[in-house]
């Protein structure tokens, strides 16, 4: 398998991004919905949030990683028989799983600088605060809450419109972004 897309099927660069990010994100909206009902006791009460920011702005860059790559490569040629508003669809969702990791990475940067404080990633780095607005926690709260809820259902939408071009259609929709052609 090449390195570059082709018109006939993904990259290995490509196959691989994806189902990282895939695994990435999921995980971090798990976490997410774990650690929120912590209490102050909990050993994980300090180290869940730490984990969670940290590899949030890494699945960030790497989504923006993944999105320049996207720019230079060609996406494969779509399936014989797949019409042009499923074509338009799925073009459309992927840039949208673009904007909603995007702004969920943003509103959570909020949320954590709401209070003037730099946001550290994982002992690496820190992204110093920028604004600090009233009530800007709560509103990035919500809007990171319900992005990531969002998120996780066009995600589901995804996989069960490839498992629908791979077991209904019958075509090689999912074998491409598996790696086979």
């Amino acid at each position: 398998m090449k390195a570059a897309n082709s018109s006939a099927a993904y990259g290995w660069v490509a196959v691989l991004l994806h189902w990282l990010l895939a695994l990435w994100l999921l995980g971090l909206f798990a976490l997410g919905w774990w650690m929120v009902d912590l209490d102050y006791y909990s050993p994980w009460y300090q180290r869940a949030p730490w984990w969670h920011k940290g590899l949030g702005v890494l699945a960030a860059m790497l989504m923006l990683a993944r999105y320049g790559w996207r720019l230079f490569n060609p996406l494969p040629a779509a399936e014989p028989g797949m019409s042009r508003w499923e074509i338009r669809l799925a073009l459309w969702g992927q840039r949208l799983f673009y904007l909603m990791v995007l702004l969920i990475a943003v509103s959570g940067y909020f949320i954590v600088t709401a209070r003037g404080e730099s946001l550290p990633v994982l002992g690496w780095f820190s992204l110093p605060a920028s604004l600090t607005l009233a009530q800007q926690e709560d509103i990035a709260g919500w809007v990171h809450k319900y992005l990531a809820w969002g998120f996780m259902l066009m995600g589901l939408l995804h996989s069960v419109a490839a498992l629908r071009h791979h077991f209904a259609l019958g075509d090689k929709t999912l074998l491409k972004i598996l790696g086979r052609e």
